[in-house]
């Protein structure tokens, strides 16, 4: 089921919404936890009944490992108070340790790489073994990753063993369930089990919905609309020209941005609706002036997983600057892998991994809002917004690219040196509802400026992206601004816009990873 679809907005949300504060108000809190996550396992399986069993099995398997954790060994303080220096992992521990990692990892490997894996086999062995052709459960990235951090926790005796309900409900939360964030079991849990929590409070329910509609339009205006250029440039990878080239790839790049934006705007605001306080997990990263700075601000939560769980396992920074870098480019590599299972995703996080090497070496020379530290070439702020903002773009032509030839030939696009009208095609994909009297108003003047009227809008629309990246975010706006009459009006004009708009439903990129 899709945020942005009629039957989620107008029949699962409310049912949701009256059955979690109903039950709640009766004191059954309970059935009121299993309601929910019945709802959520509802949202799940609306996209296919068959990925119920795979969720489903996940959670029992990881539940029952907790559950076995908790009878071998005794659980160690909160990592909070647990000593710098403890013991070594007991023999069970240990153990367990291991069968959570082979569990959720076998899981992640089968269904999202073996084809892979075994296309590669086949390649360099030159065999023959058969493809499954495997079918990807959707989030299955998201739940397994939040999943396996908890029996990764446990393992370590940092978290206590919760009861099947509430463990239920962590995995299965609906607004972070298929696309994110990657939630932690002590910032959801305590929320389920607090009482003050399950009672309905009209300040974050209000806030909730203004960002929830500041997402939907996002997504629903902004992100498909891009995605019209983008999806009809890629088609055309190999007939483009250096211009073209250009605004394809910015058409792809605004469209991740607010596909992902808003969805993450939609499931914080969802989380408030029912008075759960979700992480923030993208907080404006086109405004960052370097490598680094940009990834502490785009997709926050997957960032926090590989730092916590991958980077830091792995020396960290305690082993010396050099395996310091290292540790640094292997997360980078497993986060491209991380978001699929192609070449093309390991050579996108390959270069953003030496990027951000770099960027920790002072070689590149740019200096983030917030850093100080000194750099041979110092390069001013607006240049070094300028710098990351391009180096990612064109990093997105491994990630939005069906393949490295087509990756390639982006490149080359970009020396050609012939203009051979593409970007007109391009343009003329915006032949949306919008502008449909002033098109039908300018066929009739002037039937030959057509293709300039699709030109101006997406001109307009890409000056209209840019003043939106360096303003005040969706969450900025609806934790910091004061909900005054006029805002709710507005927020209401937008909400009947985007329902109108609905017509022309899309799923989110991110559902993809």
């Amino acid at each position: 089921m899709l945020f942005n679809s009629y039957i989620f907005i107008f029949i699962f949300l409310p049912i949701a919404l009256i059955g979690w504060y109903g039950l709640n108000r009766l004191g059954q809190y309970k059935l009121a936890s299993l309601f929910l996550s019945a709802m959520s396992l509802w949202f799940y399986a609306y996209f296919n009944i068959r990925y119920l069993a795979i969720i489903l099995c996940s959670i029992g398997l990881n539940f029952f490992l907790s559950f076995l954790l908790s009878k071998v060994s005794a659980v160690s303080q909160n990592a909070a108070d647990a000593p710098k220096k403890r013991a070594p992992l007991p023999v069970m521990n240990r153990a367990g340790l291991f069968a959570g990692l082979l569990l959720n990892l076998g899981i992640l490997f089968y269904f999202k790489y073996y084809d892979f894996f075994i296309e590669n086999m086949n390649l360099a062995f030159h065999a023959d073994f058969n493809l499954k052709h495997i079918l990807l459960p959707l989030g299955i990235s998201f739940f397994t990753f939040q999943q396996l951090s908890f029996i990764i926790d446990r393992a370590l005796g940092r978290c206590e063993h919760y009861d099947f309900i509430n463990y239920l409900t962590f995995v299965t939360f609906f607004p972070q369930l298929i696309a994110g964030p990657i939630v932690l079991y002590k910032e959801i849990i305590p929320q389920f089990e607090d009482p003050a929590r399950r009672r309905f409070d009209s300040a974050s329910f209000a806030r909730g919905i203004y960002l929830f509609v500041l997402g939907l339009s996002k997504k629903v205006l902004l992100a498909d609309t891009f995605g019209l250029m983008a999806n009809y440039g890629f088609a055309q990878t190999f007939s483009l020209d250096a211009i073209s080239t250009i605004f394809v790839i910015l058409a792809y790049s605004f469209e991740l941005y607010f596909d992902f934006s808003g969805y993450s705007d939609m499931a914080i605001g969802l989380g408030r609706m029912f008075h759960v306080e979700l992480p923030l997990n993208f907080d404006s990263p086109y405004r960052s002036c370097s490598i680094k700075e940009f990834w502490q601000r785009w997709h926050i939560t997957l960032s926090r997983f590989f730092i916590t769980y991958v980077y830091i396992p792995l020396g960290g920074s305690r082993k010396g600057r050099s395996r310091m870098l290292f540790n640094t480019f292997i997360v980078f590599l497993l986060s491209g892998l991380w978001h699929g299972a192609a070449w093309t995703y390991v050579a996108w996080g390959a270069m953003q991994g030496l990027l951000v090497v770099l960027d920790n070496l002072g070689i590149i020379g740019i200096r983030g809002r917030e850093e100080k530290r000194p750099s041979p070439f110092h390069i001013p702020a607006p240049a070094g917004w300028f710098f990351t903002f391009t180096l990612f773009n064109l990093s997105l032509f491994f990630f939005r690219s069906g393949s490295m030839l087509a990756a390639g030939q982006l490149f080359k696009n970009l020396l050609s040196v012939n203009f051979n009208g593409k970007l007109f095609e391009i343009a003329a994909q915006l032949d949306i509802p919008e502008i449909y009297v002033f098109r039908q108003a300018l066929e009739l003047a002037a039937p030959s400026a057509a293709n300039y009227l699709y030109l101006f809008v997406m001109l307009a629309l890409f000056v209209l992206a840019f003043y939106l990246i360096f303003h005040k975010n969706a969450f900025e706006r609806a934790t910091h601004n004061e909900l005054t009459s006029a805002r709710c009006w507005r927020i209401c004009i937008l909400f009947v816009w985007c329902v109108i708009s609905l017509s022309q439903v899309s799923t989110f990129l991110y559902f993809n990873f």
